[in-house]
């Protein structure tokens, strides 16, 4: 399974679950590369802004990610640096619930869907568990997310995958265009751009 290459940036209206906005940069690097984006919103009444920094290896694993907000709790920050081999720092700490995750999947982020569907690169018919650091949105904490992607559709352009997050108790098909983007991600958020 290949992608196409990255557009320089994408947009995600983000609606349902929350009202909001989404906007990603995408630069390649010298290893790797770089996603950088802003997603503002309102959800359950409650009104935060995150901004995120991530590098990620040629493989598509997460290396870094620097992520700053503001919301009702005040602004915070965290930052997070992976070894490779499913080993994290949080703000240099090393916390043992995070071993065994390769990306990192921000709360306020339709994007960051991308980073182990690329990391993968399933077949068709292929389910693979996808654990993560996973940063809140109204202040920054860092939790082990458990959940697990299928790819179960290849329409040319469009590819569909199966998500399932037992911790929320949730489950949708994630539909991608060619570059490996999320085009809908049902009750979070769709592609402006």
């Amino acid at each position: 399974m290949s992608f196409s290459t990255l557009p320089t940036s994408a947009s995600w209206l983000h609606k349902d679950a929350r009202s909001g906005f989404e906007v990603t940069y995408f630069e390649a690097i010298d290893d790797g590369w770089r996603a950088e984006g802003w997603t503002t919103a309102v959800e359950d009444g409650v009104s935060w802004m995150v901004g995120y920094d991530i590098r990620l290896d040629a493989g598509w694993m997460t290396r870094t990610a620097r992520v700053w907000g503001r919301s009702p709790v005040g602004a915070c920050e965290t930052f997070l640096a992976s070894d490779g081999a499913g080993r994290w720092l949080v703000d240099g700490e090393a916390p043992p619930h995070l071993d065994g995750c390769f990306d990192v999947d921000l709360e306020s982020s339709a994007m960051t869907n991308t980073l182990p569907v690329h990391r993968m690169r399933l077949a068709v018919g292929r389910r693979a568990d996808a654990p993560a650091a996973y940063v809140r949105a109204v202040d920054l904490t860092v939790e082990r997310l458990e959940q697990t992607y299928e790819r179960v559709l290849d329409e040319g352009s469009h590819q569909r995958f199966d998500y399932a997050s037992p911790a929320f108790d949730f489950a949708c098909p994630l539909v991608y265009d060619e570059s490996g983007l999320v085009l809908d991600y049902p009750g979070i958020a769709v592609r402006a751009q």
